[in-house]
């Protein structure tokens, strides 16, 4: 498994066209703007409107509250086959470029490449990653927000704190079938056993960076798929960039892209490699400097 892991692992991933040195926005240049919303979005004409609405409407009542304040949102369109595109253009319209862009991608890369892709792109001081279905309240960065104030000092500015829904575990075993709860209850082991210790929940998508904790380990980064969270929660802690779980509001929304078995029997195969490769060399981690 060992060899076969080696072999087959994929060179470091170079950043996107959009990204590379000498155009703009890069991730590698400093910051201009205080916050960048980053939503990669798959089939998601339906979905999408919801989560944007109460984002820009969260966001706009903070710029008027606090002048300072600035933002973008990123909305990078994964190859969808539905109108992503266009609903998303529209917020573009009516907030302008510079609050609201589109990045679309031709090939569907998977969430971990989507948001590989709008991170790189990026102006931000501190960057979030947020679902497109908004199943986490949008008002809940503050509580990440104040889970990153808390780990300062940070290690050549670097830190993570990501929304957790461990707490709302029980409710929702409730929920499950017993089949889904095994198979929950194995990737949280696999991830415990093989990657990440100290994080109960990897796989919520509404985390915050620094733009250098970003930098870090979305250059490290190999994942494209669902189990790309915890490559990188891996790498940063690698990387002794300290890390916060802050627990957030969540609701479970019609429409998920994960199908329950065979979703989960690729991230419990990309667990085991991300282990493997890191393990025997074939993947190596990487200082990145800015620009």
């Amino acid at each position: 498994i060992c060899v076969v892991a080696h072999v087959t692992a994929k060179t470091m991933p170079h950043e996107d066209a959009e990204c590379r040195k000498g155009s703009a926005p890069n991730l590698r240049d400093p910051a201009t703007r205080e916050l960048s919303v980053v939503v990669p979005s798959y089939n998601e004409e339906k979905r999408l409107p919801l989560m944007m609405d109460e984002a820009l409407d969260y966001l706009e009542k903070r710029q008027k509250q606090d002048p300072t304040f600035t933002y973008e949102v990123i909305v990078v369109n994964d190859g969808s086959k539905d109108q992503t595109a266009k609903v998303a253009k529209e917020y573009c319209k009516k907030y302008g470029s510079d609050k609201v862009r589109v990045i679309s991608l031709e090939k569907n890369r998977g969430k971990g490449g989507a948001v590989r892709t709008g991170v790189f792109s990026s102006r931000g001081k501190t960057i979030l990653m947020a679902d497109a279905d908004g199943a986490t309240k949008f008002a809940d960065i503050e509580k990440v927000e104040e889970g990153l104030k808390n780990l300062r000092p940070w290690p050549e500015g670097m830190a993570i704190s990501c929304g957790s829904r461990a707490h709302l575990e029980k409710d929702s075993i409730a929920k499950r079938s017993y089949f889904r709860t095994l198979l929950m209850y194995g990737f949280h082991f696999l991830v415990w056993f093989l990657c990440v210790k100290e994080i109960r929940d990897t796989q919520c998508g509404f985390k915050l960076l620094t733009r250098e904790a970003a930098l870090q380990t979305f250059s490290n980064l190999h994942i494209e798929r669902w189990a790309f969270d915890v490559e990188l929660l891996y790498i940063a802690q690698r990387l002794k960039i300290p890390i916060a779980e802050v627990a957030v509001n969540w609701t479970e929304i019609e429409g998920s892209k994960l199908v329950p078995f065979w979703s989960w029997l690729q991230m419990g195969r990309d667990l085991l490699f991300i282990r493997l490769r890191y393990m025997t060399g074939a993947w190596k981690l990487e200082a990145k400097k800015c620009n």
